[in-house]
């Protein structure tokens, strides 16, 4: 039987430290799912089918993987979520000590929704470390380039759609 985890966040865009947990998540299951929350509540920058589009360019920009990669968007629970896509598994991304507190207590949180549910924590490689999708927003909010900071298609993306909305 094939284990497949998921990836949930928000994606607002998905970056090169996003890209990095994605191949580090490769080497140890057989599939990755990719899932895009809705989040509202953080007011993303960018739409949720925007999001699901880059983060699918991100993904094929990686060409051949040791998994099997997919793209999904949810609204609900991430536990329900991952009850509905038979996965037990959720990987998220640890860059500091400042995110280790928050998503313990989501890993926590998860995990008294679906008690089937474990997290694993993957860190991005230290030349990726400081990358967060808000220092991305930030810099391109201020119409600085973040070339360096996300795949090439989706800077290609979000110059062609971004810069011309604002």
């Amino acid at each position: 039987m094939a284990k497949i985890a998921i990836y949930p966040g928000t994606f607002d865009p998905i970056t090169n430290g996003h890209l990095d947990v994605i191949q580090r998540a490769c080497k140890l299951f057989d599939g990755l799912i990719i899932a895009v929350a809705k989040s509202d509540s953080k007011k993303p920058l960018f739409t949720q089918e925007e999001r699901i589009k880059m983060v699918q360019f991100a993904i094929n920009e990686l060409g051949e993987t040791s998994c099997t990669l997919s793209v999904s968007g949810f609204s609900h629970l991430v536990a329900d979520f991952a009850r509905e896509q038979e996965s037990n598994i959720l990987i998220r991304g640890l860059r500091a000590v400042s995110d280790f507190e928050y998503e313990l207590q989501m890993g926590y949180a998860n995990a008294s929704l679906n008690r089937k549910l474990e997290t694993i924590y993957l860190m991005p490689s230290l030349q990726n470390a400081f990358i967060s999708s808000s220092v991305v927003r930030s810099i391109l909010l201020h119409n600085g380039n973040i070339s360096h900071l996300v795949p090439k298609s989706v800077n290609d993306f979000i110059r062609n759609h971004y810069v011309c909305r604002h």
